[in-house]
């Protein structure tokens, strides 16, 4: 502390190590001086007596801002971890307001959906902290200024605020060099305020002056200090002004909404351009020199032979190698960002819609699948031909690099929904791909959509595969573009912020705007949706739940809260004009996400989806021609039939929904696997029935899932760092524990051990019971765990990891260890005369052919040899599958290659009866069910020139130089 005036030093304090980030004296007289740390602590010394009379203990995280109520008993203190906290002075006890830490918890972490019981407590918890009075106000957290965080943004992001002495203007500062000004309380999502750039890159801090008249903020890299003159209303001169515009978006638009933000700001990538999705490092196995093993001894040998490396479950039987791989059946459709792509066909005894770069038709009845497979990336839009000559013809747009006519350019594919034949491809001139896609009323013509800044709008004469006309739609992002559905030259296009009418004029295109002006106080919102009705009436889906009825291009009337949320989707009934609209709302007993009108728009059926979500987010709907069903996709990768009569609804499809796939294990005897994703849940899967079993909601990100040997209990990682113990037949939990706080990579049983990305792998005996105390644990492992593997006596285990550090000079390599002492084992001889009972290691001389010679940025990602121990398959992170013999020591061993995933297959299985092989999907969330094909060859028989699949997910320029066997790929 120092003289206010002299600036003489009076006294010192030295009790914390870490940086000191705030500083506040008491309100009054200034008797208490709190002082906060990024040691965890806010100390408080009494002025007078020169002590230390208190310490705030129990913040997680290093303290950011303090501030003190106008009695000078209360702190406020924010930390680094999402944390509110408050503390009596002087003393330091921790004071819990009721619901407001959870509060603070809920608004910027999303821990939990905001249910309707829950909103009273939340704005109760926000009155409470704004009855108190503050003497400054200098925190970035709580429900009074929820308004101040970005859409997206981290919790760093907003480095520092300060509210005026008359409690009316909160003034900001962030990450990007910006000043804001913000009402207060600044309460709600995206508040709105006034932006001043000046600083280079971070604000560090903003402080009004006493009489509020000046701001003065200070910079980061740019080591600046500026004063800013606050101009109060009513007397501001008229002249330019710093600032920029005021935030008005949201009040344009209608609002913000979370899966609206996601679908305009996703930026789409080609599968050739992916990189790893672990963050290794490091020279790669066929790049390290090959050692000498034990396996390679001269033809003459006296020495004892070597012991099989992989136990076997078929003693007895004839070993068959496996040539092929069928694709059989897929779990779960992508929803999340596409809409309308779930159709009816063939009367509604089957139902079309696409999935990572297949297109599906799924039988309703027996849900049997059959798939076309033809595109080389991911579909994005897909449409059916609704006129009578055209049956069953469907036509589907994917993601593509460049508008240049390269083989990776986007491009539409026109096929027969039936026999699967390829009818037409269109090479677009759209760059990163093709959003919508929609067939004329004739059926002659095709218009796609494309993901270039300009949002071009083509039209097609598909079957010669002519371009009739093309320009640019909007500066704005067009979700989606339709035909009216009794013309081939007018149809209508919608997105943010825009809605446009056009005419295909011979080969030229004309436009006109959706003009407001009819109505008194319409807005231009970002429009989501579209149908038609009779006499030129067109009806758009709005952000804010509202659909607007446009006679030709003139609003005329608008449907207020059509739905609580925005409107994804709508769909126009041919035979009798009844419209259908899906959107994001929670269920209710008057209401539903899924509504049937009529050909007005003026009266309507709501139906219910019962399916548990808090929030069902519809993305397509379709009516079918008979029986009077709609069916419905969801943003959840669920396809659902509803009932008209009835509302009976039933599921036909379910998938994970965000998040990779990590977690895979296949029941020890019977056709059942389960996975485990970043959404929070692990599902059971029949093969057999095709269908999704169960699923358990574990309210956390869920990476390895791992059967015991009898399939009694299942064993679950999570990212968290806790591990989980299920009892099967009632999915309940046996046992937890968090030992760690990173992520669990990998788990296995019986005895248990679990790796994790603290570089370690720790062992638990179940046989002690449910409090599950770790007995020992593996040292001195230089990276992440990536798979564990235990030998067939449960003696050994082994660990591939990847060594990196940050001057990139470690290598990739695996170690052994004893179960249960974790002790090291390092002799060789010893290791390579082990039997193992499972391999799913992607690292060791065994598996050194499944590395490609051009896999320079992405890795091969998982592995597993079949349980007959003659078959390996790999997925990697191009999305490709590969099927190799087993072992495969030499470098670029000979393979066949398997399509259809997005980038990164995160896990591979064999079933018990290596039956079936199960991939699962980084990219795409989905899991692929692959019958195998046995026959008396080995894939080393097989004539590699015939292994080249013409949409390989591959660089083209590689594709001609590696080597892979087989005949005709399917998958």
């Amino acid at each position: 502390m120092a003289n206010a005036d002299t600036l003489e030093d009076l006294v010192s304090f030295h009790h914390r190590k870490d940086i000191i980030s705030d500083i506040r004296f008491s309100p009054g007289s200034g008797k208490y001086l709190a002082v906060a740390s990024h040691d965890s602590f806010v100390d408080i010394y009494n002025v007078m007596s020169s002590k230390r009379v208190g310490i705030c203990k129990g913040a997680t995280s290093y303290i950011t801002h303090i501030d003190w109520d106008i009695r000078g008993k209360l702190l406020q203190v924010n930390t680094g971890a999402k944390e509110q906290l408050f503390f009596e002075a002087p003393r330091g006890k921790r004071q819990t307001i009721p619901r407001i830490e959870e509060a603070t918890g809920l608004i910027r972490g999303r821990r939990c959906p905001l249910t309707p019981l829950l909103l009273p407590l939340l704005a109760a918890a926000a009155a409470k902290v704004e009855k108190i009075g503050w003497a400054s106000w200098t925190s970035v957290l709580g429900l009074c200024c929820e308004g101040i965080w970005p859409v997206i943004g981290e919790v760093t992001d907003v480095t520092a605020s300060c509210l005026t002495h008359d409690k009316m203007v909160l003034a900001t500062g962030d990450d990007l060099g910006f000043v804001k000004l913000f009402r207060y309380p600044a309460k709600g999502k995206c508040g709105k305020f006034k932006r001043y750039v000046a600083h280079s890159t971070q604000v560090t801090n903003v402080r009004w002056t006493c009489d509020d008249s000046m701001l003065v903020t200070l910079g980061g890299a740019d080591m600046s200090l500026m004063v800013w003159t606050n101009e109060m209303e009513g007397s501001r001169e008229k002249r330019p002004c710093d600032s920029e515009e005021s935030d008005t978006g949201s009040e344009e638009d209608g609002g913000y909404d979370s899966d609206v933000t996601r679908e305009n700001e996703i930026s789409y990538t080609i599968r050739a351009l992916s990189t790893n999705i672990r963050p290794m490092f490091g020279i790669k196995p066929h790049l390290q020199q090959k050692e000498p093993s034990m396996d390679e001894r001269p033809p003459v040998s006296r020495a004892p032979p070597q012991p099989e490396k992989l136990q076997t479950n078929n003693v007895g039987k004839k070993k068959r190698p496996i040539e092929d791989l069928m694709l059989e059946l897929v779990f779960g459709y992508r929803g999340r960002d596409c809409r309308n792509n779930v159709h009816y066909l063939n009367d509604g005894d089957d139902i079309i819609y696409h999935t990572a770069s297949i297109g599906i038709l799924h039988n309703v009845a027996t849900g049997t699948q059959s798939f076309y497979q033809e595109h080389n990336d991911d579909i994005l839009c897909l449409t059916v031909n609704q006129h009578p000559k055209f049956i069953n013809v469907v036509a589907t747009g994917q993601v593509g690099d460049s508008a240049d006519m390269s083989p990776t350019a986007p491009s539409v594919h026109i096929w027969d929904a039936v026999n699967k034949q390829t009818l037409a491809i269109l090479r677009c001139y759209h760059s990163k791909g093709v959003c919508s896609v929609s067939f004329s009323a004739t059926g002659k013509l095709l218009l796609s959509v494309g993901l270039d800044p300009e949002h071009t709008v083509t039209i097609w004469r598909w079957q010669e595969g002519a371009k009739i006309a093309s320009k640019a739609g909007h500066n704005q992002r067009i979700f989606v573009a339709e035909f009216r559905p009794d013309s081939d030259s007018q149809f209508v296009s919608v997105g943010v912020k825009h809605v446009k009418f056009w005419t295909l004029a011979g080969r030229a295109l004309l436009s006109k705007k959706g003009l407001l002006s009819s109505l008194e106080d319409a807005r231009m919102q970002t429009m989501l949706a579209v149908a038609f009705g009779a006499n030129n009436l067109t009806f758009t889906g709005t952000i804010s739940g509202d659909v607007c009825v446009w006679k030709d291009h003139i609003l005329c009337r608008v449907v207020a809260r059509a739905h609580n949320g925005p409107v994804f989707a709508m769909y126009t009934t041919l035979r009798d004009g009844l419209i259908v609209t899906g959107g994001k709302e929670r269920p209710s007993k008057e209401g539903g996400a899924v509504k049937l009108w009529d050909q007005e728009l003026r009266r309507c059926r709501a139906f219910r989806l019962e399916t548990g979500q808090v929030t069902d987010c519809v993305r397509s709907v379709c009516r079918g021609r008979v029986d009077g069903k709609i069916l419905v996709g969801t943003r959840n990768a669920e396809i659902i039939e509803v009932g008209e009569k009835n509302a009976a609804c039933n599921i036909l499809v379910n998938g994970h929904v965000d998040g990779p796939i990590w977690g895979l294990a296949t029941h020890p005897s019977r056709d059942f696997f389960l996975s485990a994703a970043e959404d929070g849940t692990v599902r059971l899967w029949d093969i057999a029935d095709k269908k999704m079993l169960n699923k358990v909601n574990l309210g956390h990100a869920a990476r390895t899932v791992c059967y015991s040997p009898e399939g009694d209990m299942v064993a679950i990682g999570m990212k968290n760092g806790e591990f989980i113990i299920l009892l099967v037949s009632s999915l309940k939990i046996w046992g937890k524990k968090r030992d760690r706080r990173c992520a669990i990579h990998d788990i296995r049983l019986p005895f248990l051990a679990v790796g994790s990305s603290e570089n370690s792998v720790d062992f638990y005996d179940l046989s002690l019971g449910p409090t599950l105390n770790r007995t020992s644990y593996c040292k001195d492992i230089p990276s992440f765990v990536i798979q564990m593997d235990f030998s067939a006596d449960s003696r050994y285990l082994q660990v591939p990891y990847q060594y990196w550090t940050h001057v990139s000079t470690g290598c990739y390599k695996r170690h052994v260890y004893e179960v249960p002492s974790g002790r090291h084992l390092t002799d060789q001889a010893a290791i390579d005369r082990i039997t193992w009972a499972t391999w799913t290691s992607i690292l060791g001389s065994e598996v050194m052919g499944i590395w490609s010679r051009h896999a320079e940025k992405v890795d091969v990602t998982c592995a597993c040899v079949s349980h007959s121990g003659i078959s390996l398959v790999t997925g990697d992170d191009f999305g490709m599958v590969k099927l190799f013999d087993f072992p495969c020591p030499e470098k670029f061993a000979k393979h066949k290659r398997f399509l259809g995933h997005s980038p990164h297959v995160t896990n591979i299985r064999f079933t018990s009866g290596d039956r079936h092989v199960i991939s699962a999907g980084g990219d795409d969330c989905r899991l692929f069910v692959c019958l195998e094909v046995c026959t008396h060859a080995s894939l080393k028989d097989v004539d590699a020139g015939k292994t080249e699949k013409k949409n390989s997910l591959e660089k083209p320029e590689l594709q001609k130089r590696e080597k892979s066997s087989g005949a005709n790929l399917r998958m």
